[in-house]
């Protein structure tokens, strides 16, 4: 299966310490990843990488390769902007715009030139169907975003992230403060929404991984212990800190 990621010996440094230590690992196309592992391992960091949010913060420093479709994403020239429209993130707090659920819809694409009314629309739809969220908004896109649960505002930021028709989507912890059935709703999304994206979730939740995830990484102390699929991750990892952290038996 082609790799939408391909990362090559990755070091990332943060005021001179290492975060990050030769991580090298291939990302297919059209699968969820699961990132999985401790407090402080180095997952959103790892996730940060993936579309160069980790340089907007001073003291960072990056060695290997990050390559997206074979194209090195840090290469001098490569758009970051054009990256981003490439790669969507949602953070694990939900950052609902303080406007109407339509406007938070359609925010990036009018700041990407879209103007037509019905494009517009057609996007607003789209990206809420997808999300799951259409039948619950639909008679209300005129009410504020920040009016809606805590697990409709994570969806509706999942929604405006597909508003901009990326290739990837990357998921901080997405289902951290959520309740078991905001949670099933965001992982339904996802499940559906893998036909057509590539998916990277870092979680906390490890049946979150287990439930959803096609493969599954295991992340220590900045190295990437383990990846490979997830029902054997989960059912027979070769390292023992992969086993233990599964079984809760890490720490």
């Amino acid at each position: 299966m082609d790799a939408k990621f391909d990362i090559q010996d990755l070091n990332v440094y943060w005021d001179g310490n290492l975060l990050l230590k030769k991580v090298t690992l291939r990302i297919p196309s059209c699968q969820i990843l699961g990132v999985i592992g401790p407090a402080g391992s180095g997952k959103t960091t790892f996730i940060r990488s993936l579309d160069r949010m980790n340089e907007l913060e001073p003291g960072f420093k990056m060695e290997g390769r990050i390559l997206l479709d074979g194209e090195d994403i840090y290469a001098p020239g490569y758009d970051a902007v054009t990256l981003r429209k490439k790669v969507g993130m949602v953070f694990a707090l939900p950052v609902a715009l303080p406007m109407s659920i339509y406007e938070n819809i359609v925010y990036g694409p009018r700041l990407a030139g879209i103007r037509n009314h019905d494009q517009l629309g057609g996007l607003v739809e789209q990206s809420l169907q997808a999300a799951f969220m259409w039948d619950e908004v639909k008679d209300r896109l005129e009410m504020s975003g920040l009016r809606l649960s805590g697990g409709q505002q994570q969806r509706l930021c999942l929604a405006r992230v597909l508003a901009m028709e990326p290739e990837v989507i990357l998921l901080d912890e997405p289902c951290s403060g959520l309740d078991p059935i905001s949670t099933a709703k965001i992982e339904e999304a996802l499940t559906a929404l893998k036909k057509k994206y590539t998916i990277i979730l870092v979680t906390n939740n490890t049946k979150q991984a287990a439930r959803i995830a096609d493969q599954t990484a295991f992340f220590l102390m900045g190295e990437l212990i383990e990846i490979g699929p997830t029902d054997r991750i989960f059912t027979a990892p070769i390292h023992k800190q992969t086993d233990d952290y599964v079984t809760g038996r890490f720490g």
